[in-house]
């Protein structure tokens, strides 16, 4: 049987996959070599829509296959956006894990390069001095000593090179930029996951209900940011325990303004780089820039945090950057993953 074509037939026909065919699918999708074939099954399964059922199914094999970073911590949390996102700006959660750590909660930042972005956390990281490429073991020596590590995705599960150079060239987001939130090698309790559309919000946060976490966020803005937005009002499903409830945030709850955010529209590499790097440095000029790594920080704080609410973790979150703690971490993790 020819799983792939088969299940083809059955996207282009609105069918899901049947969970008793996830892992041999998988499986097929991972091995196969036919570049088509693989486009038009993603393009097939991209135009049908993953349902709750295919993300939890494939998301639970790549949990139970990845390799695992083993951690001291009880509490720690990872911020990530999915990708895929029609407003370009540049890489909020990355530069926003430093501001975690540095306000004192440690970070476990999964990621990957860009495969619909201009660039991705990975990328950003290289450039910034990080080795993103470390083992498991060293991954967990940098939560432990530093409080902060990033896990590079292909080193820690098993897909494949073809499957990625596939994604590259659709030019959308397809289920693989949702797996990998659902999926951090060290199973971080705490999560603000950033989705590229609405109609994600709420489907990820009941994956992530079922899959388990403590508390964490999936999120959306208005304007079509995977991440908090400046601009306009965001849409947060809110997951504590196996509860998911839905709320709005604006800017206001954290006592900004709204913005366009013109000023931190990025097109390349080396633009993302020097908004982060300026930013951390607590010498940036663009305000925008600031609040947006603020905020979204703030929101990673407050879910790791039982006893903080939403405006005191952002106070925490512009401290973690003024006391210069959050470049500090910049450096410690480039220091100790190039050792």
């Amino acid at each position: 049987m020819d799983i792939l074509h088969d299940n083809l037939d059955s996207f282009r026909s609105g069918k899901e996959i049947a969970a008793s065919d996830a892992e041999p699918f998988f499986d097929a999708l991972i091995s196969e070599t036919d570049e088509q074939l693989l486009a038009d099954v993603l393009m097939a399964w991209e135009q049908k829509g993953t349902t709750q059922d295919e993300l939890f199914a494939l998301a639970s094999i790549m949990r139970s296959r990845c390799i695992r970073v083993n951690t001291k911590h009880d509490v720690f949390v990872d911020a990530v956006g999915t990708g895929g996102s029609r407003a370009k700006t540049f890489n909020v959660s990355t530069g926003a894990a430093f501001v975690v750590a540095g306000a004192g909660i440690p970070v476990a930042k999964h990621g990957n390069r860009a495969a619909t972005s201009n660039s991705g956390s990975a990328d950003v990281l290289a450039t910034l001095g990080v080795n993103p490429a470390v083992n498991a073991a060293k991954a967990g020596h940098c939560l432990d000593e530093i409080g902060i590590c990033f896990m590079f995705a292909p080193n820690f599960h098993s897909l494949s090179p073809m499957l990625a150079k596939v994604r590259r060239g659709l030019g959308f987001p397809t289920i693989f930029n949702n797996l990998g939130p659902l999926c951090n090698p060290a199973n971080a309790p705490h999560q603000v996951i950033g989705v590229w559309g609405e109609d994600l919000v709420e489907k990820t946060a009941n994956v992530l209900a079922r899959l388990g976490t403590t508390k964490s966020w999936v999120v959306h803005g208005s304007d079509g940011l995977d991440e908090i937005t400046l601009n306009g009002t965001t849409k947060v499903a809110e997951i504590d325990g196996e509860s998911v409830r839905i709320i709005e945030i604006s800017p206001s709850d954290f006592g900004l303004e709204q913005s366009d955010m013109q000023n931190i529209r990025t097109s390349t590499l080396d633009e993302s780089v020097t908004l982060i790097r300026n930013v951390l440095s607590g010498k940036s000029k663009n305000r925008e820039a600031v609040d947006l790594v603020v905020m979204n920080a703030a929101a990673a704080i407050h879910v790791a945090s039982p006893d903080s609410d939403i405006l005191a973790a952002f106070e925490k979150a512009k401290e973690s950057i003024t006391s210069g703690a959050a470049a500090e971490k910049l450096r410690l993790l480039a220091e100790l993953t190039n050792g």
